[in-house]
């Protein structure tokens, strides 16, 4: 019993003082949020009635979301109320990089691919200029070319003859193997920028050499691609979304819009096919001509399609390749290939999305001072510390010699969940807020509940006069399913509160919760084994407890 005491005890404080030691050896620490780090703040308002139950607004969300978790901002906030959607974005300074972030259309545009895809890697800062080919000169690994067809009844996006297939994400599709041209190497993603890469044709794409005079590096996504949006007049080179190695196709002027599509598409289970996508055309210049006219195109191979495929575009990134292999669709269109359910019911929403797009248009875009933030975050930190203080002195003057051992204990707390916020920032974006604080501070009157459950049934168990070893034994069984009871109500309301509410409140939800498993967890291996063995200490039971004189017998006075 002794021995597993003191390994619990000695664990306890090796993993929480020790994470803490870790952090100061890494000067490591927390991402903060937009209320202490500074940032901006952007409010867009849909212009065409949407609203948050709208298919199209939890798209636009969705994609704002992709592009600033590809910038890696730190916990951003993206509130979506009634027809107006707000980005809070913590530690972005430039303006203007904060509005390309946020500005996505939810427009889906039907776009002839003009040249061989590429997987590609982040830019090299010593390498030399690097030229994307297309079709018939591309160097690299090609992405295979997926593909299209048309029979009798509803149209099929399916493989030919002599076909692989490749996953890209939530919306793959099967696709016809195609050789790679040129040597195995891996494309440098450095030419591919928005402002300085030009496609034509079915030919090549170079950057051109020499300074550039932009005084603002655009933001880039995680493989060091500058975030674009899509711009249906021109051609560009566009990501996969979704692709593993990343994949990027060079594409050409749009064609068409999602605006072709009912609203009616569906994920389905096609016939040796799997999971697909069903969706119908709209009759006559507004739908089946304008799908049939591209898709003419790419069945012949003509100069503005020289790949068959046809891309669908969605602010930016390829939500869909597929090789056309009829030249005629009449009523509607499936999509096949190697989709899992949800991947299917991802490209549906996209394309159910692309046929009433939502307009969001700027508001307001604010700056949130550093500065502000520092003083707040210094005043939570003075504050916090003088409340705990007060506490334990208070409960020193109350419970004596095990009044130290609440101090011990917050200390081996704070410790732990530093070292858990520190590693929540660094690997799930965590960012701690004000909210926050405010959480861990309130959770800190949590901790020391439990302690004051354990110690007022120890003086009990004592004045009952049994020994100090059997009281602190007693005392903490009848404490403990106190205690779990106490932080599980605390825990049903952190919960509840982080699932219904967003923004600073769900912050606050989070911490608390947090803070309070952490109290659970030191009660039982830092609290009980330290108490139990105090107790077996002869040093103890010749000292006043809690203001309780306890003799070798267990008399009290």
């Amino acid at each position: 019993m002794r021995r597993r005491l003191i390994i619990s005890l000695v664990g306890i404080m090796v993993v929480a003082y020790g994470a803490l030691l870790l952090t100061i050896i890494t000067d490591s620490k927390p991402a903060l949020g937009l209320d202490l780090q500074g940032g901006i703040s952007v409010t867009q308002q849909a212009v065409n009635g949407a609203d948050c139950t709208d298919s199209s607004m939890q798209l636009a969300v969705e994609k704002i979301r992709e592009r600033i978790d590809a910038l890696g901002v730190s916990e951003p906030e993206i509130l979506c109320q009634g027809d107006t959607i707000v980005t809070n974005l913590p530690g972005v300074e430039n303006q203007q990089q904060a509005i390309d972030l946020v500005q996505v259309t939810g427009q889906v545009y039907l776009r002839p691919v003009i040249g061989s895809c590429q997987f590609l890697q982040a830019p090299d800062p010593d390498a030399s200029s690097t030229t994307v080919a297309g079709s018939s000169t591309t160097t690299g690994s090609t992405v295979p070319a997926s593909s299209t067809t048309a029979s009798g009844g509803p149209s099929r996006l399916v493989s030919s003859a002599n076909t692989s297939t490749t996953t890209a994400g939530a919306t793959s599709t099967t696709v016809a193997a195609t050789p790679v041209a040129g040597s195995s190497t891996t494309v440098a993603a450095t030419p591919i920028a928005a402002s300085s890469t030009t496609v034509a044709g079915s030919t090549t794409s170079t950057a051109p050499s020499g300074p550039t005079t932009s005084t603002t590096a655009p933001a880039t996504d995680e493989n060091g691609i500058p975030i674009q949006d899509s711009d249906p007049t021109t051609s560009q080179i566009l990501p996969v979304f979704g692709s593993d190695p990343p994949q990027y196709c060079p594409v050409g002027p749009a064609q068409g819009t999602g605006e072709v599509f009912e609203d009616d598409a569906a994920a389905v289970v096609i016939p040796a096919e799997g999971w697909g996508v069903q969706v119908s055309l709209r009759d006559g210049a507004a739908g089946e001509d304008v799908w049939n006219n591209l898709a003419l195109q790419c069945y012949n191979a003509a100069e503005t399609c020289p790949t068959q495929q046809i891309a669908i575009d969605l602010d930016g990134t390829l939500q869909s390749v597929a090789t056309v292999q009829e030249p005629q669709f009449n009523g509607n269109v499936q999509i096949s290939g190697s989709f899992s359910q949800s991947e299917a019911e991802s490209l549906a929403r996209v394309l159910n999305s692309g046929s009433l797009p939502v307009e969001l248009e700027l508001q307001s875009v604010q700056n949130v001072s550093a500065s502000l933030g520092s003083d707040s975050l210094r005043a939570a930190i003075i504050s916090g510390l003088v409340g705990v203080l007060l506490v334990l002195i208070f409960m020193v003057a109350y419970y004596r010699l095990l009044g130290l051992v609440v101090a011990i204990g917050i200390t081996v707390s704070g410790s732990l969940l530093w070292g858990i916020i520190t590693w929540l920032s660094k690997t799930n974006g965590l960012a701690l807020s004000l909210s926050g604080i405010a959480g861990i501070i309130v959770a800190v009157g949590v901790t020391v509940d439990s302690y004051v459950v354990f110690f007022e049934r120890l003086k009990d168990e004592v004045r009952s006069g049994r020994t100090l070893r059997n009281s602190a034994l007693r005392g903490f069984q009848g404490a403990w399913r106190t205690i779990v009871i106490a932080d599980l109500v605390s825990l049903i309301g952190a919960m509840v509160l982080w699932y219904l509410t967003v923004g600073a409140v769900r912050g606050f939800a989070f911490f608390l919760g947090l803070s309070t498993l952490c109290d659970l967890i030191v009660s039982f291996f830092f609290t009980r084994p330290m108490v139990l063995l105090l107790a077996r200490t002869k040093w103890m039971e010749r000292q006043k407890v809690m203001g309780i004189e306890v003799t070798p017998h267990g008399a009290t006075a």
